[in-house]
């Protein structure tokens, strides 16, 4: 054995992720609302960065619109020209800004003016009505005594977003010192309210209250109800209608009648939670035959660059700790406008490749949907497989058949008879398809739609069927079945 220290000369390769380069595949990855969220502290930590106002006042549409093209202009020129390198030094900075002599109109935002008289209805959002709101004004008018009104309130306010009880009646009476005589003649009250059937304690109870106030409810079906909704469930008819002693007709009414209620009466009014909405990165219009992509401008935080600190930095030639902190603060603005300038290209040119190939969706529907995968428009584009992945992950298409994520467009499948790729989306729009056209008395099952399927060139498995069926929250050939 021989111990020793040698010098040896190796020539190996790696990976190195600079700050910049981890801050572009992050905005790369960012939806819409983590942008903005990640622009918002940018703004607050770099005091070079401004954000832009696409708003102008009419009175100075001529003055804007030249406000507008010059800073376009200048912005265009930073990614390109000052972007060509990796950082500009201080100096650098210095006689760049010099000679380009950036003026302050230039970067003169639109004001506010307080003497606007003019209104549209885009200025105003509506307001849903909660299901708590909708029963508070209906117990304004019931035939209660006024100190039963706050048994009411809190009944209302402790119901759940389906309109529920979360409580008992002896939970109630115990929190307001009142008696159980007192809650039940509230309660009472309330489940005369609209909508049928709030204010339950479970969904027997809920379809109970809903039938009588239609003036529908029997024996019968009271019974049925109360003992058999789990088999009216599961559409065992005629056991039902053996231990009830009726035909399994009479059974059939019975059940269209319970299912054309309501089991959660509360679900028809707004949420109490916030509501979030969907802002597309992408449009796609059909212009002329053609599908036509855009950029939703909206959707991107509009940067630039502080005429206000390029000046210091022009006169801060005698202060070199001034000059080197301007000048990376700088280098970081241009950067951070760059990775937002380069991620909306990325996506622009991944979508561009999606509608191509699935132009056939566009035209003709979901059916049409073709197997795609990241490695196709990976190929396609030009870029890796993990930035395909980053550049769809949480973005949203606006197209002429809907607003779509853009996840929704890779998806798996099997191949037809002609070699062709076919998306389990379309599959499940042909299961669709299938059940809506069955005879009701005689569904079809899992292998009876597997045969059909082969009749249009789709080879599957019945497991596969099943699988597909139990996504579209498709009930089995038995409990579909009619009598």
């Amino acid at each position: 054995m021989r111990l020793g220290y040698d010098l040896t000369i190796e020539q190996t390769q790696k990976l190195v992720m600079t700050p910049e380069l981890i801050q572009a595949i992050q905005i790369l990855q960012f939806n819409t609302q983590e942008l903005d969220n990640y622009v918002e502290e940018q703004l607050l930590v770099n005091p070079v960065l401004e954000q832009g106002n696409s708003h102008s006042e009419p009175s100075e549409a001529n003055e804007t619109a030249e406000t507008v093209t010059a800073l376009s202009e200048k912005t265009r020129e930073l990614n390109s020209e000052t972007l060509g390198s990796n950082e500009l030094s201080s100096n650098e900075w210095a006689e760049h800004i010099k000679e380009r002599e950036y003026d302050d109109i230039s970067y003169k935002q639109g004001e506010y003016s307080k003497d606007d008289k003019e209104y549209s209805f885009e200025q105003f959002v509506t307001s849903d009505v909660t299901l708590p709101e909708h029963l508070m004004f209906q117990l304004q008018f019931a035939p209660i005594k006024q100190s039963c009104r706050t048994i009411g309130k809190y009944i209302i306010e402790s119901l759940d977003d389906n309109g529920y009880m979360t409580l008992t009646n002896e939970e109630i009476a115990r929190a307001l010192n009142v008696s159980e005589e007192k809650v039940n003649i509230v309660l009472d009250a309330i489940h005369s309210f609209d909508p049928a059937g709030v204010a339950a304690m479970d969904l027997k109870e809920c379809l109970l209250i809903q039938l009588e106030n239609r003036g529908e409810l029997d024996e019968m079906v009271e019974r049925v109800i109360k003992d058999y909704l789990e088999d009216i469930a599961a559409n065992r008819l005629a056991t039902i209608a053996k231990e009830v002693g009726i035909t399994v007709q009479e059974v059939q009414e019975i059940s269209d009648l319970i299912r054309s209620l309501e089991p959660k009466p509360g679900r028809q009014f707004a949420s109490q939670s916030t509501t979030r909405y969907i802002v597309p990165d992408i449009i796609v219009e059909k212009v002329n035959g053609e599908y036509v992509v855009t950029i939703n401008e909206s959707s991107t935080p509009k940067l630039m660059v502080s005429s206000y600190y390029e000046k210091v930095l022009r006169e801060s030639q005698n202060d070199p700790n001034l000059t080197k902190f301007l000048s990376g603060r700088l280098n970081s603005a241009i950067w951070l406008i760059k990775s937002i300038e380069q991620r909306k290209q990325t996506i622009f040119n991944v979508v561009s490749a999606v509608v191509k190939y699935q132009q056939e969706f566009f035209d003709k529907g979901s059916k049409y949907l073709k197997t795609l995968t990241l490695k196709q428009i990976a190929e396609e584009v030009g870029i890796h497989e993990s930035t395909v992945s980053r550049s769809i992950n949480g973005k949203y298409m606006q197209s002429p058949r809907g607003v779509y994520e853009i996840k929704y467009f890779f998806t798996s499948g099997v191949s037809g008879t002609q070699g062709e790729g076919i998306s389990s989306q379309s599959i499940k729009t042909f299961i669709k398809e299938i059940v809506s056209g069955e005879n009701p008395k005689a569904p079809y099952s899992d292998q009876d739609m597997v045969k059909l399927l082969s009749d249009r060139g789709i080879e599957l498995s019945r497991r596969t069927v099943a699988k597909y069926r139990d996504e579209l929250n498709i009930l089995s050939s038995s409990k579909r079945k009619r009598y």
